[in-house]
C-alpha cells in the first residue's frame, strides 16, 4: 500500500478527480465527460508536458520525474504545500532493498519494526512540564514515545499500554473510548489521516508506518474510508476539545515542534487560556495520582 507507485497513481487520481474543469476554463470537449474531474491529457496540457509522459506518473512507470515537473503537476492540480511535499516524496526515487509489506519476518510474519527512544533530555524537559502543561513526543508512525504525567491524564492510560499500542492513530480509531472522548471525533479521524499520509511520503519505507497503516485498513471502516480520500494534511497546531470524564470538558490548543536533533520525532504540547475553566482543570488533573483513562 506504501509503494511510491502505487501511491502516487493513486494520490494523482484522486487530486484530478476532485477540480471541476469549468472552474479551470476547460470546455466539455467533443464527447461528455464520463467521470469527474479533469482527464489526463487536461492535466498534461495544464502543466506543459505530453500525455503519454503524464500518463506513465500517473501509472507508476516514470522512474525518475523532475522536480520541475511534479512541480507543474502540483501547479495544474492546484496542490496544496503539504500535498505538493507528498508528491515530491512518492516520487522520489528510492532503493528498496527491503519492503516491510512484502518480505516476512524472521519467524514468518510481518516485518519487524524498530522502535525509536527518546534521548534523556527530552523526557527531562517533559517531566519539567508536568504540573501545568500536558506533552508528548510522537515518532515515526505516530507512536507515542515519552510524556509527561499530566500529559496521560488528558488521554489514555499510556503506561498499560504495550508499547507497540502506543500510538495516536491505533488508540483513535481502534480504541472505543476514544469516540467519548473526543467531541467531534471526525474531525480528529481526518486529521489523524492526513498526518499518517504524510508521515509515509516522508518514510514511505518506514516499517513502523506500514505496520500501523496495514493493521488499520484491515481493521477499521472508517480509516480505510478516510485514507481512500487521498488527503494530505499535516496538522501542527490548532484547539481540540476533549471530554474528559473526570474534570468535564477541557479546551486545549496545541503546538507541536520538530525536534532539531531527531527531525523524526515531534513534541506536542497542549496549554488552556489563562483564567479559563480548562486552566483550573489541569490543575485538577496535575493533582491526581494516576491516569484515568483506559485504553
Amino acid at each position: 500500500m506504501l509503494h511510491a507507485e502505487i501511491e502516487i497513481g493513486s494520490f494523482l487520481k484522486v487530486r484530478r478527480a476532485a477540480l471541476d474543469p469549468a472552474e479551470l476554463g476547460l470546455p466539455d470537449g467533443v464527447n461528455r465527460r464520463r467521470v469527474r474531474g479533469l482527464r489526463r491529457e487536461e492535466v498534461a496540457q495544464l502543466a506543459g508536458i505530453s500525455v503519454d509522459y503524464y500518463t506513465r506518473i500517473e501509472q507508476g512507470r516514470a522512474p525518475a520525474i523532475s522536480d520541475s515537473v511534479l512541480d507543474a503537476i502540483a501547479r495544474a492540480l492546484r496542490l496544496s504545500d503539504g500535498e505538493m511535499t507528498y508528491l515530491h516524496n512518492v516520487a522520489a526515487p528510492r532503493r528498496r532493498p527491503a519492503d516491510c509489506l512484502a518480505a516476512p519476518g524472521p519467524d514468518g510474519g510481518a516485518c519487524a519494526a524498530p522502535r525509536q527512544t527518546v534521548r534523556p533530555e527530552i523526557q527531562r524537559l517533559l517531566d519539567a512540564m508536568e504540573t501545568t502543561v500536558p506533552a508528548m513526543v510522537l515518532g515515526r508512525g505516530l507512536d507515542i514515545l515519552a510524556w509527561n504525567a499530566l500529559g496521560g491524564r488528558i488521554s489514555f492510560d499510556l503506561p498499560a499500554l504495550a508499547p507497540d499500542r502506543r500510538n495516536t492513530a491505533l488508540l483513535v480509531f481502534l480504541d472505543p473510548a476514544a469516540r467519548a472522548l473526543h467531541a467531534d471525533w471526525e474531525a480528529k479521524a481526518v486529521e489523524v489521516v492526513g498526518n499518517l499520509r504524510a508521515e509515509s511520503g516522508r518514510h514511505p519505507e518506514d516499517p513502523r508506518t506500514c505496520e500501523v497503516v496495514n493493521e488499520l485498513l484491515a481493521q477499521s471502516r472508517d480509516f480505510r474510508r478516510i485514507w481512500e480520500t487521498q488527503s494530505v494534511f499535516e496538522c501542527l497546531r490548532g484547539t481540540k476539545t476533549l471530554l474528559h470524564p473526570h474534570v468535564g470538558e477541557l479546551v486545549l490548543t496545541f503546538e507541536s515542534f520538530r525536534l532539531s536533533c531527531d527531525p523524526d520525532q515531534a513534541l506536542v504540547t497542549y496549554t488552556a487560556a489563562r483564567g479559563s475553566k480548562t486552566e483550573g482543570r489541569l490543575r485538577e488533573l496535575a493533582a491526581l495520582g494516576d491516569p484515568v483513562l483506559t485504553a
